[in-house]
């Protein structure tokens, strides 16, 4: 995915978190060119110390960011991608799936787990782009819909955090299967009387976009998130048409009623207590 200059300067990606390598003590930031404390960076929850530019967080580091201290506890579904399609691009899926399993530690892209904000339990899901994109298979679909079963048995809200590239074409349709999936388990969620949260990062687009992502009762942007279906020049190409500059930023998608605040990184934590507060759980309508 191309990056604007404009957009690099609200959020940056660093090669060596990208490749997964953790031992420098210096990192270079894409929004002022200046070489950052690594530490700093992280005591800052990903943002630039000098700048203020948004680098990605891991799974781990935004699920830290956001829960009381100790309270996170990993209910994952123990699950790995196959590959139905037996499907080969300049490299077999099932390699592709190994290096970004040896990359990020992690089987998957989804992360789940019971936590709690500001001492009210939650049922949380938070995907992960350095696994080929934070892309939605067959096994993300079975997690956030496990995730959301749990949610709605134990009457807890469910917080989604997104980053991602949308569906996973190395599994074909089953991969657009796993949009309705979600869909039908955020129903279960609603019948329950239970809240869901969505809180879109850069960047929330495609098929997750077009689902699981769109359909929480409170929607929330991280600042400098890019948030859309199909990417700029591919809406270009189709319509002829010459689209905004801020199209697709998280301030075009609040203008428009797609999110209902954009919020800055280090006082998300904040705003999604604050939220959950105003919901009276498991009682009926």
């Amino acid at each position: 995915m191309k990056i604007s200059w404009f957009r690099r300067q609200q959020y940056v990606q660093v090669k060596l978190d990208q490749r997964g390598e953790q031992g420098a003590l210096w990192v270079k930031c894409a929004g002022c060119g200046d070489l950052v404390f690594r530490e700093r960076v992280r005591e800052k929850h990903g943002v630039c110390p000098r700048c203020g530019a948004y680098f990605f967080l891991t799974a781990q580091e935004r699920i830290s960011l956001l829960v009381d201290e100790d309270s996170f506890v990993d209910v994952s579904r123990p699950i790995v991608a196959a590959d139905p399609l037996g499907f080969t691009d300049c490299r077999p899926y099932l390699e592709r799936l190994k290096e970004a399993q040896d990359r990020t530690g992690l089987p998957n892209e989804t992360v789940v787990g019971r936590a709690r904000m500001g001492n009210t339990p939650v049922v949380l899901a938070v995907t992960d782009f350095r696994f080929i994109g934070g892309s939605m298979g067959s096994v993300m679909g079975e997690q956030l819909s496990c995730a959301m079963d749990i949610a709605a048995q134990e009457l807890s809200p469910f917080v989604l955090v997104s980053s991602t590239g949308g569906a996973r074409m190395q599994e074909g349709i089953f991969s657009l299967m796993q949009m309705v999936k979600t869909a039908a388990a955020r129903r279960d969620l609603e019948r329950a009387c239970v809240p869901f949260v969505s809180v879109m990062t850069y960047p929330t687009t495609g098929g997750v976009f077009a689902s699981i992502a769109s359909l929480g009762d409170v929607a929330i942007a991280e600042k400098g998130a890019l948030i859309g279906f199909a990417g700029r020049r591919v809406i270009e190409q189709t319509t002829g048409e010459r689209l905004p500059s801020d199209f697709q930023t998280e301030a075009f998608a609040f203008d428009h009623g797609i999110v209902d605040r954009v919020v800055e990184r280090t006082k998300l934590r904040e705003e999604l207590i604050r939220v959950l507060s105003f919901f009276p759980v498991g009682r009926s309508p």
